[in-house]
């Protein structure tokens, strides 16, 4: 391949079924350093946030009207932009090189004396093996398995399926992109001598939590996913595999399978947050409540980073009071050593894992994740009498914590490290979803997640929906009963996780 030394290079990199985080360590790092991202309609968005602030992010969808983009038009993106000596990643839905079109890209980058690097992804057809317990091979049933593509070139005058192989076939046959020609596709297979009987799986939004299934009979089939009103993105399994073993499908099983559960925090801490909603097969809907604004450029603040060397005990009660506090000792070019022999307490275990991430062992962690066990199980580890700790915290942190320790004789200070504003956002839709039944679970981390909410949507469609709420403990919970909102599920250990296993109890029992 002759590179000509001013063009860029393009990645041909497979987005993996559907979910974000089924995407190849390779990919992820490579949308972070792009400098343009071309993504396609099967490519899930979500994989965006790897990327760049700075990227250029183009949507390239086909044939779905006004705003479609020719296979052409996205060859010469392709070429433009890596003449321009940009360094390309095309995001493909699944492998780039399985009903991708990634020979065809690859050639006309070859063709061009353009560098590229074909990045494979997890195929469709792998993930329903995973996903929906469709097992392609078994050596009961199934020794071989065929790809098939259900849609071929317009304009083909004639087929390049061979169809009396493919009835005659004893292993698995999987047809992609099948939905728009299935009838034609059962005509063809019996006509050619495959049994009406032959089982057939029809899987859908394989790996996200609207994933759905539907089995019948091969004459069938088509029938019965018009009646289930099934449509695509699907991938459609025939043969012996089609029956699949429903013990097997640990997906479905999990008890937090399709749920909507609305999510509060600040932008970041949803992200985070949503993740854990993922791996628990249900689907996270963003509203964030909160916009976290750091007080660490104040001359209070950087007087008492001066005076650090003044305390016996410094707190931290929140991940976010952890992050701002090291970036700001980032931007002022100082590190962990400001702390000198001061010791180190956290709220909780999130907030004592951030202060690992600095390389900081937090001295003490309450076994009970709430300002009221800090204070008392603090006092009972320490003997805070006389001593001087310094609070850093959210500016509308309650007084609780404080008045506890002053109780001891210690003498206390406050640092607030940031504050909370209201993050505002269109709340016509959620409010719709919210009164048709469309939301499972609504989810506090806070008073001021609470706050926030509310100021948006109003009380009494909440209140008179089926939604549930969940909250991440008493504080929080105290400001939604103040507001006369039932709440449903409180976590036991105030934090993420706990919440979440809060509402997974719910289906559990």
């Amino acid at each position: 391949m002759t590179t000509n030394k001013k063009n860029g290079k393009v990645y041909l990199v497979g987005a993996g079924p559907g979910r974000e985080d089924l995407i190849t360590v390779r990919g992820a790092q490579l949308l972070k350093t792009a400098d343009c991202v071309i993504y396609d309609k099967l490519a899930n968005p979500a994989l965006l946030k790897y990327t760049s602030p700075s990227a250029e992010i183009i949507h390239v969808p086909k044939r779905i009207g006004d705003g479609s983009f020719t296979q052409r038009q996205i060859n010469k993106l392709l070429l433009d932009k890596a003449s321009d000596g940009k360094t390309v990643v095309r995001l493909k839905g699944g492998d780039p090189c399985i009903f991708g079109r990634g020979a065809e890209e690859a050639e006309l980058l070859a063709n061009a004396g353009i560098d590229f690097e074909i990045v494979p992804g997890v195929t469709a057809a792998i993930a329903v093996g995973a996903y929906a317990a469709v097992m392609l091979t078994d050596r009961n049933y199934s020794s071989q398995v065929l790809f098939v593509t259900g849609q071929e070139a317009p304009g083909k005058k004639q087929s390049s399926i061979d169809w009396e192989l493919l009835a005659k076939f004893s292993g698995t046959i999987v047809f992609y992109m099948a939905m728009g020609n299935l009838p034609l596709i059962a005509d063809r297979l019996i006509k050619n001598g495959m049994t009406e009987t032959t089982p057939v799986a029809v899987i859908a939004d394989a790996t996200f939590p609207t994933q759905r299934i539907v089995k019948a009979p091969l004459a069938s089939i088509d029938l019965e996913c018009k009646k289930q009103n099934l449509g695509p993105p699907a991938v459609v399994v025939i043969g012996a595999a089609a029956k699949s073993n429903p013990n097997l499908n640990w997906f479905i099983k999990k008890p937090l399978f399709g749920k909507n559960i609305v999510i509060t925090r600040d932008k970041k801490g949803n992200a985070d947050f949503a993740s854990k909603i993922i791996s628990r097969a249900a689907n996270p809907i963003h509203f964030p409540t909160l916009k976290i604004i750091p007080l660490t450029q104040t001359n209070s603040f950087l007087e008492t980073l001066a005076r650090l060397a003044n305390y016996e005990w410094l707190i931290f009660t929140s991940k976010n009071g952890v992050t701002i506090f090291f970036d700001s000792l980032q931007s002022l070019q100082k590190d962990a050593r400001v702390f000198a022999s001061a010791k180190i307490a956290a709220i909780g275990r999130q907030t004592a894992a951030e202060l690992s991430r600095f390389g900081i062992r937090a001295d003490f962690l309450p076994t009970v994740f709430t300002a009221k066990e800090l204070a008392r199980q603090l006092i009972d580890f320490a003997g805070l009498k006389g001593r001087k700790i310094l609070l850093l915290r959210s500016q509308l942190a309650s007084d609780e914590l404080v008045q506890l320790l002053k109780k001891t004789g210690a003498e206390i200070t406050e640092q607030p490290v940031y504050t909370v504003e209201t993050e505002k956002n269109d709340s016509a839709p959620l409010t719709k979803q919210i009164s048709a039944g469309a939301i499972d679970w609504l989810t506090f981390t806070s008073p001021s997640s609470v706050n926030g909410f509310f100021e948006q949507i109003p009380l009494n469609v909440v209140k008179e929906s089926a939604v549930k709420v969940a909250s991440i403990g008493p504080v929080t919970s105290k400001q939604l009963q103040n507001l006369d909102v039932k709440v449903d599920a409180t976590a036991t250990e105030h934090t993420i996780d706990g919440l979440l296993a809060a509402i997974e109890e719910k289906y559990q029992k």
